[in-house]
């Protein structure tokens, strides 16, 4: 099988990534993020900017190939993969189910490897295998070691089959997150991820059906949560605790790193445009 591997990153610019060379960037959507300002001083997302930073994940911790770095200790900051990891060190759920590079779907219950695989990197539209990676987090974790497909429905399937209560997920197709509250009922925790560029319809339903919910870049999820009692966590891109069980995951991460729920007083730094 090739080597390749799709990814969206850095203002929605679709990377495509072959034998660990970068070969094709589209144009980001988005042009300034404060995160990337933040720990990458940043000031505008361009194509040569997103093509340096994947070529420097790729150097720095092997992103899309056999040298890469699945484990990654717990630092104070705040993602989806930090409150995954958090809440599998703290018994709140008992796997985690998230995609990555180079093995796909996987069903994970090590904090250190969901954040190894789920916090250097984001927007994984496809993957081809990598031993190293496959051997790293466990062949019998992964959903599928000879093709590293991406399917979350089926992810969670496996993780219920092997024996696992509370399981949570990362989606970014609200028809999967309706499906899997459908199939599993409360003991799945949804996860929104990547949801850049979502449509109004899609965002009601987020707020439905999801536990937690990433803003990204997101303009429709942002109008949408200013009618909601949830629990906001950051100005730059936030992240909303919308459930009880939501709520509860991203508090615990809060006073896990010593920050509060956002309270409106200091004012938003969003990415821009929002999309």
């Amino acid at each position: 099988m090739a080597d390749r591997h799709v990814i969206e990153c850095l203002g929605m610019s679709k990377v495509i990534i072959e034998d660990e060379k970068v070969t094709v960037v589209s144009g980001p959507k988005v042009k300034f993020c404060p995160l990337f300002k933040k720990y990458r001083n940043i000031d505008e997302i361009t194509e040569e900017v997103v093509k340096s930073n994947i070529e420097f994940r790729i150097e720095s911790f092997g992103m899309c190939s056999e040298r890469r770095e699945i484990r990654m200790m717990d630092f104070l900051s705040f993602g989806i993969s930090e409150v995954l990891s958090s809440s599998l060190k703290h018994s709140k759920i008992d796997a985690a189910v998230i995609a990555s590079d180079g093995c796909g779907t996987v069903v994970l219950t090590d904090p250190e490897i969901v954040q190894g695989l789920g916090g250097r990197i984001s927007g994984v539209c496809e993957t081809t295998p990598i031993e190293s990676v496959i051997d790293g987090v466990g062949r019998e974790n992964v959903l599928d070691p000879d093709t590293a497909k991406m399917d979350m429905i089926a992810g969670v399937r496996k993780a219920k089959k092997t024996g696992f209560g509370t399981v949570a997920v990362t989606v970014v197709s609200m028809a999967d997150a309706s499906e899997l509250r459908r199939e599993f009922g409360d003991s799945v925790v949804i996860m929104a991820v990547h949801t850049s560029c979502m449509n109004k319809k899609d965002a009601r339903t987020a707020f439905k059906v999801c536990d937690i919910i990433t803003a990204c870049a997101s303009e429709t999820l942002r109008a949408e949560a200013k009618t909601k009692d949830i629990i906001i966590a950051g100005n730059k891109v936030p992240i909303y605790g919308v459930s009880e069980k939501g709520k509860e995951l991203v508090l615990m991460r809060l006073k896990e790193t010593g920050k509060e729920p956002w309270d409106g007083k200091e004012p938003e730094v969003p990415p821009y445009p929002l999309i």
